[in-house]
């Protein structure tokens, strides 16, 4: 079969195509390489900061805690947040390995250590900046900051912590309920009769047998609500 031949618009569309194309390279091809080299280059360094900087940092952060972490199992609580002079305490560890998962974890550590010694203030500090996708640590940090902050002028922000904390991992009966029973005593105390209304509700409807849902009933009525069934 012959090629149909092509007419002489066709032909000087193709010409300007053409055209168009090798005006474009030639105006933008510095910058297209230049954007193509950095591309290569970034990912390039990725794999470098991961395989040679990352890696071996996560793994210096780990062995640099694990004596702070013993400390801490034993109770001795200004090693494990000061170090021992040959050793890491947890706040060396965050400023030494920032961005590690290890330097997270000392948040965790630090923010109890001090709402054990009664320092709200830092407390609440480290406790803010730690996070995890371990809804059961999750949760007990944000329990804490529960406490924490109930213990200063934010009591309102006390028993928003607690409401998270409760709410987060739904499996934990035990310690959801604890927390809900918090956060609607917290709500309480803040003159929030409709949200502790609703914490209660809450935890008499998923954790009836809980021994803080038990007291459901007790509390509801306390607050005027009776007859919910």
């Amino acid at each position: 079969m012959s090629e149909t031949k092509k007419t002489t618009a066709e032909e000087l569309n193709d010409v300007q195509a053409i055209k168009q194309a090798k005006d474009f390279w030639g105006r933008y091809s510095k910058p297209i390489t230049y954007i193509g080299g950095l591309v290569i280059l970034l990912a390039g360094g990725y794999l470098i900061y991961n395989n040679f900087f990352k890696a071996p940092n996560e793994k210096k952060s780990i062995e640099a805690m694990s004596r702070a972490e013993a400390y801490y199992a034993m109770d001795s609580l200004d090693l494990a947040l000061n170090g021992d002079g040959s050793s890491a305490g947890f706040l060396k560890v965050m400023k030494t390995y920032s961005g590690t998962t290890a330097a997270n974890l000392a948040h965790y550590y630090a923010g109890s250590i001090y709402l054990r010694k009664g320092d709200f203030k830092n407390a609440i500090k480290y406790l803010e900046d730690f996070s995890t996708d371990a809804t059961q640590i999750q949760s007990a940090a944000w329990r804490m900051l529960g406490d924490a902050y109930m213990s200063t002028d934010k009591k309102e922000k006390g028993a928003e912590m607690y409401e998270k904390a409760g709410k987060l991992n739904a499996k934990d009966e035990y310690t959801s309920s604890e927390n809900l029973f918090r956060a609607a005593m917290a709500y309480e105390v803040n003159g929030k009769k409709e949200k502790a209304t609703e914490m209660l509700k809450l935890l008499k409807e998923k954790y009836p047998k809980t021994s803080t849902g038990a007291l459901a009933d007790k509390y509801l009525a306390r607050l005027g609500v009776v007859n919910i069934d």
